[in-house]
């Protein structure tokens, strides 16, 4: 786990364990684009960067708790990142 913590870079599996939200979810999170992620070449592999994906995943599961549906926190995201 302390390796996990150390990387930049982590797998979905890894998030998991990072944040305890189950892989199905943060699979949906990902193909909804709300978990960006980057694409590794030589497998295929979806890696994510381990801290923005933790606070982005922290602050979906907020949103939720305020009873924001999915296609609202999609707008949120989307403007959020339009002001970046």
């Amino acid at each position: 786990m302390e390796a996990i913590s150390a990387s930049e870079y982590v797998t979905i599996g890894e998030l998991v364990r990072l944040t305890n939200v189950r892989y199905s979810t943060l699979k949906f999170y990902t193909e909804e684009g709300m978990l960006p992620f980057e694409q590794a070449e030589e497998n295929l592999t979806r890696r994510y960067r381990r801290l923005e994906s933790i606070e982005r995943i922290s602050y979906i599961r907020k949103l939720r708790e305020q009873k924001k549906t999915i296609p609202e926190i999609k707008v949120i995201l989307s403007q959020e990142q339009a002001e970046e």
